[in-house]
């Protein structure tokens, strides 16, 4: 991979790790489209994972802050310790797959467009759905509840197929629920950072105990992506919880059908931009 094409992907990781078009399914037709499908691309794929994972505590670092403190320095029950307990139920789901079906699900990644194209598209009816029935509920909206962080972790634990946009599924999961939308799109990507590190964790010593895993990819390439991951990811979580509040989803879930369409004709017609 060189240091471009890392660049391109880690752009492509940073947008759309927060939009809901699934980060998953475009870095699939990305690697399509650059020639790098079926590279060993594990590690590049931790390393923009972690960078966005420090763009979401960069532009929450005061909630987290706050929820840290008030979680730890007290052992009252509080705001904070009742938020923290809802993220651990909204991580259930997720364990559970990681736990039981990890090996099945990294073999659905690379192996067939169609996939991801058929993911899509029911992401782009999931978002135009929820707008839809948001709208006309016409509802303020209420805080997140326990049932609803357990409804949200099932959409979370479902969206780890590649295509199925994750913020997309449980944003709108969450807005079908009737949260209001002023908190989903937090919750949304404050519930991901745990699973998110821990998974990098776990393949980082898999790569660790088996010294063939590790990548053939430059350092310098690495580090171009992890940037490129980083920044554009600080701009995307920061636009998204902005599309929320003010319900624009729609735009997202034309885009979503569009780029579904456009997975499954590269399937059956490759075409290599470089």
């Amino acid at each position: 991979m060189n240091w471009w094409e890392a660049l391109i992907l880690g752009i492509v990781q940073g947008l759309t790790e927060f939009l809901p078009v699934s980060s998953s399914g475009h870095l699939e037709i990305g690697q399509a489209l650059l020639g790098t499908a079926g590279e060993d691309n594990l590690t590049f794929a931790i390393v923009v994972h972690v960078a966005t994972v420090l763009s979401t505590l960069c532009v929450f670092w005061q909630v987290v802050w706050q929820l840290l403190k008030g979680t730890f320095t007290t052992l009252k029950w509080n705001e904070e310790k009742d938020y923290v307990a809802k993220i651990l139920v909204s991580m259930i789901p997720i364990f559970i797959v990681g736990m039981f079906f990890k090996d099945y699900i990294e073999s659905l990644f690379g192996s067939s467009l169609v996939l991801v194209g058929i993911c899509l598209i029911i992401t782009s009816c999931l978002l135009g759905v929820s707008e839809f029935l948001n709208k006309r509920m016409k509802k303020e909206g209420h805080p997140i509840r326990y049932s609803d962080a357990a409804i949200i972790g099932i959409a979370q634990a479902v969206a780890v197929l590649p295509g199925l946009s994750r913020s997309g599924s449980t944003i709108a999961t969450g807005l079908l629920c009737g949260v209001k939308k002023e908190m989903i799109a937090q919750f949304s990507f404050l519930m991901v950072l745990a699973p998110i590190l821990g998974e990098a964790l776990l393949d980082g010593l898999k790569m660790v105990k088996d010294p063939t895993m590790v990548t053939s990819i430059p350092l310098g390439s690495l580090l171009v992506g992890f940037v490129a991951a980083f920044l554009t990811g600080l701009f995307a979580c920061k636009f998204m919880v902005e599309i929320v509040k003010r319900q624009k989803l729609v735009y997202f879930s034309v885009y979503c059908l569009i780029a579904g369409l456009l997975a499954i004709i590269l399937e059956y017609h490759p075409i290599t931009l470089f």
